[in-house]
């Protein structure tokens, strides 16, 4: 791994493991200021708008499994399953990373949101 992936490498498992343990500010801590998130439930403009629904989504996450991990000078691509406590059980992800000065700057999440949209209808 170069020195610039390895950056990558350090900047995206830092986010990843800060996000899923919920630690909001040391998650945010590798977003860029500019910044940009795009899912097929939500996107959001800003860091702010992409984690404030954080502590509500890891309440019924259980576990995660990383499968694979790929790293770059400016992206990266990890795939995991997400284990919830909801009707769509585990959910496997794919999410997709790039980054500019060592910062993420956008990320895209790829996963079905098949068995989500029940409970987003309900919850509004």
């Amino acid at each position: 791994m170069t020195s610039a992936s390895t950056r990558t490498r350090q900047t995206v498992r830092g986010y990843h493991e800060a996000r899923f343990r919920g630690d909001v500010p040391a998650a945010a801590a590798h977003l860029a200021e500019t910044f940009a998130f795009q899912s097929p439930l939500m996107s959001s403009a800003d860091a702010a708008g992409h984690l404030s629904g954080l502590p509500g989504f890891l309440q019924v996450v259980t576990g995660v499994d990383m499968i694979s991990e790929l790293y770059g000078e400016s992206e990266a691509t990890l795939v995991y399953d997400v284990h919830t406590a909801t009707p769509a059980g585990t959910q496997r992800t794919a999410e997709h990373f790039r980054l500019d000065d060592g910062r993420i700057t956008s990320i895209m999440l790829i996963f079905d949101a098949t068995p989500w949209q029940p409970m987003k209808a309900m919850m509004g």
